[in-house]
C-alpha cells in the first residue's frame, strides 16, 4: 500500500517540525500530488488517522490536492492540462503531444494550533 508508506513519512516529517516548535500541536496539513504520484484520496486518509492515533497528529485535517498532468502540443505548441477522455489539444485538436514533467508528491504545508489557544 503506497499511502501507508507516505502517511508514515508524512507523519514523521509533523512530528519533527512540531518537536522544532516546542511541541506544537498540529491542526492540518495539506499535499500535492500529480498524476503518476498520485494518491487515493480515502486510503490516505484512512492510513494517516490510522498511524497518527495517540500521537499529536490525532486528529488533524490532511488535505490533498491533485495537480493535472501536462502536456505540450507538438503542431501548435500550447501547453495544456491533459484530459484521458479527449486525448487532444484543446486549442487545434492536434493528438500528439509531449507530457510535461508530472508534479511531484510534496507536503506543502503544516498548520499548527495558535498556542493562546
Amino acid at each position: 500500500m503506497h499511502e501507508m508508506a507516505v502517511a508514515e513519512s508524512i507523519l514523521h516529517t509533523i512530528l519533527e517540525q512540531a518537536e522544532r516548535l516546542g511541541g506544537a500541536r498540529p491542526i492540518a496539513a495539506r499535499i500535492s500530488c500529480g498524476q503518476f504520484n498520485a494518491l487515493n484520496d480515502e486510503t490516505m486518509q484512512f492510513a494517516f488517522e490510522s498511524i497518527s492515533e495517540g500521537t499529536l497528529c490525532e486528529g488533524m485535517r490532511l488535505e490533498i490536492v491533485h495537480i493535472p498532468l501536462r502536456a505540450r502540443c507538438r503542431q501548435c505548441r500550447a501547453t495544456f492540462a491533459f484530459d484521458v477522455y479527449r486525448p487532444m489539444c484543446p486549442e487545434c485538436e492536434h493528438a500528439e503531444f509531449d507530457f510535461q514533467p508530472d508534479a511531484p508528491l510534496l507536503l506543502e504545508d503544516i498548520e499548527f494550533q495558535d498556542p493562546s489557544e
